[in-house]
């Protein structure tokens, strides 16, 4: 059972590294094939998610859109909140606002201080700009002048927010203001009872209840016919990311001398060589991974366990949009039954 009464539902996560164009047509695509959204991620080094989002707001009239996540850090939260409310009109308020607190941002010379205050500063911020009241808004990050009101009309005054964080006291946050919470890289059904429990004392401080806040686990995910090639590919991905995500998650154990060999190996510049040591029952708990029954058999775990949405992350397929039909075709029918 999920969290709440809400179907669970599945989502397309997109990497902004394509040319204009291609967006909006793998938004209609995922469209057509019956995905309830498509997400665009907003890492470190890769192109500002505006533009993919506006793109896909126009190819598209059912599905959410969203950036999963804006950071404060590289983007203040007036400039988050004016991006939201733009694809928020473009899409006929079909729009939700990400925040986390972002990756690696130390390597372009910033240093994220009190990024559970800004997380929550920069959701305090957005809400109150886009509300229109004129509230203004004072935080200890991020301060908003009364009578301080956007010039354009916003189609809503409220945005749905999610909160991206692994950490306790990020999910506590997102138990008090957020709509869902997600954690990425991760296929692990074991997680959904730990998020919950990490909610619950933000759920409690606001009055509210495990059904107002839903969890998303999405992941690295790669389908195709041939299991073992998907799988080949999808190993080399986790390689890149096994050793900070699994630190994170407190009910994995690595088998000895795992991190160490892909660390010597990604050091080498040998991605291949690193990911042949992800065994594959690890590889399941970081990536969603092989043939059409191998990816619903994974999905359908994360369902019994509670989950209430399921984002199926970048690559797809060894050919994305090949592997965002297969999801389509076959995997999502075997989760709606």
């Amino acid at each position: 059972m999920s969290g709440s009464s809400r179907p669970v539902q599945v989502s397309l996560g997109l990497q902004t590294d394509k040319r204009l164009g291609e967006y909006g047509l793998l938004a209609r695509l995922a469209e057509d094939l019956g995905f309830d959204g498509v997400s665009v991620f907003s890492d470190l080094l890769y192109q500002p998610p505006i533009a993919a989002l506006l793109e896909m707001a126009g190819t598209t009239s059912r599905i959410r859109l969203g950036c999963a996540c804006w950071n404060p850090f590289t983007l203040h939260p007036y400039e988050i909140a004016g991006q939201f409310a733009l694809v928020d009109d473009a899409s006929g308020g079909r729009a939700y606002l990400g925040l986390a607190r972002g990756s690696w941002l130390e390597a372009v010379g910033l240093e994220p201080e009190r990024p559970i205050t800004a997380l929550r500063e920069a959701a305090g911020f957005s809400q109150a700009l886009l509300g229109g009241r004129g509230e203004g808004y004072k935080g200890r990050v991020f301060h908003l002048d009364p009578d301080i009101r956007l010039r354009y009309p916003v189609t809503r005054d409220r945005a749905p927010i999610l909160i991206g964080s692994w950490g306790p006291r990020g999910m506590a946050l997102a138990g008090e203001i957020a709509d869902e919470i997600k954690i990425g890289g991760s296929a692990n059904p074991a997680m959904i009872a730990i998020v919950r429990d990490r909610l619950r004392p933000g759920l409690e401080k606001a009055g509210r209840t495990e059904g107002d806040v839903g969890v998303v686990i999405g992941a690295v995910t790669v389908v195709d016919r041939d299991g073992d090639a998907a799988r080949a590919l999808a190993r080399r991905e986790v390689a890149m990311y096994l050793d900070v995500i699994a630190a994170l998650d407190p009910t994995v154990g690595l088998p000895e001398g795992l991190l160490p060999g892909i660390r010597s190996r990604l050091a080498d510049g040998d991605e291949e060589g690193a990911g042949r040591l992800v065994p594959r029952d690890v590889l399941e708990l970081f990536a969603f991974a092989g043939t059409p029954d191998d990816i619903a058999r994974q999905a359908r775990l994360l369902v019994d366990a509670g989950v209430d949405r399921i984002e199926f992350g970048t690559p797809h397929g060894r050919v994305p949009a090949e592997g965002i039909e297969l999801l389509g075709r076959e995997v999502l029918p075997q989760l709606a039954n």
